[in-house]
């Protein structure tokens, strides 16, 4: 309740240079991509991040503390593999408000890149915020993908408009590239006033959301799922692992991807996102894909 009063006081005093934006990201064996997430939203005005290392054994995990020596960044261990992500990000949400004292948090994953169409995301967000909604699209695969020295920043085709499917089908149609379905935006939040995140961080509840809460279109999130086969199959293998558990809550895209790699059909899945030139000039000629290379920039640039 205090916390509420303060979300509504807190509404009321404008916004300033001083305001913090922080970043939580829970993961596990990322260590491909963490240090690009880190840097680049470091240079979008991103101030501080927090990060919950969930057991990693690839590396991940001392990346981090080498991370901790150039940025504002805070690294909790949870080795508990009860898959809690809706609690986790939550308590990430108040540690950010807590310890680092933070006005807004977007509550990520390490496959995720926020860009801003100008200037930095803090200039997007206004003092009144209480669930900012934010657009999501996957990033596409080439056949770029099947070389060795690949890296996932080369990409530069996201979905522009999602097959959809029936959910039904995305579930039993092998057939289908779920790289193609629609997916659900991200949510920036006000900590204050936080009642709930989604286990997805799609959604989340909050005191002042009937008064306050809205679309931002200035903010668009690239997401890259696939970037490997290797990093797809330790990621799927792990899932098996999780759905293992009492009362597994997981995406039915998951559940899909874990099922073939049971049936011993994972490479073949991989190889329906890796697109061929004709492909992919087909999905851009029907707007199912555009080219957009705003999130490459932004990432190689900061890795510089």
């Amino acid at each position: 309740m205090l916390e509420s009063v303060k979300y509504f006081w807190q509404v009321r005093q404008p916004k300033s240079n001083q305001d913090l934006l922080v970043m939580t990201i829970l993961c596990r064996n990322e260590v491909d991509i963490i240090e690009a997430n880190i840097k680049t939203h470091s240079t979008l005005g991103v101030d501080g991040f927090v990060v919950m290392d969930n057991g990693s054994t690839d590396g991940t995990r001392e990346k981090l503390a080498e991370l901790t020596k150039q940025y504002n960044l805070h690294v909790i261990d949870q080795p508990s593999q009860t898959y809690q992500q809706a609690k986790w990000m939550k308590e990430l949400a108040f540690y950010a408000r807590d310890k680092m004292g933070a006005r807004w948090v977007i509550s990520n994953d390490a496959d995720e890149f926020w860009i801003p169409e100008n200037g930095d995301l803090k200039s997007y967000l206004q003092a009144q915020d209480s669930v900012v909604t934010v657009k999501r699209s996957n990033m596409l695969l080439t056949e770029k993908a099947l070389t060795d020295d690949y890296h996932f920043s080369q990409a530069e085709h996201r979905v522009l408009y999602p097959i959809c499917y029936d959910r039904e089908v995305q579930k039993s149609d092998n057939q289908i590239s779920m790289l193609l379905v629609p997916i659900s935006p991200k949510v920036i939040v006000n900590p204050r006033g936080l009642i709930k995140l989604s286990g997805g961080n799609h959604r989340a509840k909050h005191v002042g959301k009937a008064f306050t809460a809205r679309s931002e279109a200035g903010i668009h999130v690239y997401h890259y799922p696939i970037r490997t086969y290797s990093q797809f199959e330790a990621n799927i293998m792990h899932r098996e692992e999780l759905l293992k558990l009492p009362n597994a809550r997981m995406g039915d895209h998951y559940r899909r991807w874990v099922r073939i790699y049971q049936q011993g059909g994972l490479e073949q899945e991989f190889e329906r996102f890796v697109l061929t030139q004709e492909q992919l000039s087909t999905f851009v000629e029907y707007r199912v894909a555009v080219k957009d290379n705003k999130v490459s920039k932004a990432i190689l640039k900061a890795l510089q």
